[in-house]
């Protein structure tokens, strides 16, 4: 009858670990310091490994080809306001190398397929903790 109720203690006691922090998360989902990759399966290669095609596709998502340090950075410059209406996003003062990835029309969960485009522009960050972090 203890067996199960410390088992139970420790896989609660450990869950909280297992999860990601929205830093984390973005890190995952948004950061590449690799240079641009003219690779047209860039896209799917690396949705894929960032875990963005589990149990449905993702849209869209941007991959930033900048440090850490200065994608943090963005987070000291003057808010604005986000899409979603809250006042905690920030524009960077200079332009970045990104890849946009879009889902293509045709494709659907579980052989999810992106189009591949590199752009080099103004970026917007959400931010939020302390130290203010993406």
């Amino acid at each position: 009858v203890l067996l199960p109720l410390l088992v139970l203690v420790l896989l609660v006691w450990v869950q909280p670990s297992l999860e990601e922090s929205a830093a984390e998360k973005f890190e995952r989902q948004h950061m590449d310091s690799s240079p641009f990759s003219s690779n047209s399966t860039y896209c799917n290669l690396m949705m894929k490994r960032r875990n963005m095609t589990r149990g449905r596709c993702k849209p869209k998502n941007t991959f930033i080809h900048e440090s850490l340090e200065d994608v943090k950075a963005i987070c000291s410059e003057k808010n604005i306001t986000c899409k979603n209406g809250q006042p905690n996003c920030h524009q960077s003062n200079s332009t970045m190398n990104i890849t946009d990835c879009r889902q293509t029309g045709g494709s659907k969960y579980p052989n999810c397929a992106y189009k591949t485009s590199q752009k080099q522009k103004y970026i917007i960050v959400a931010c939020e903790g302390t130290p203010s972090v993406p």
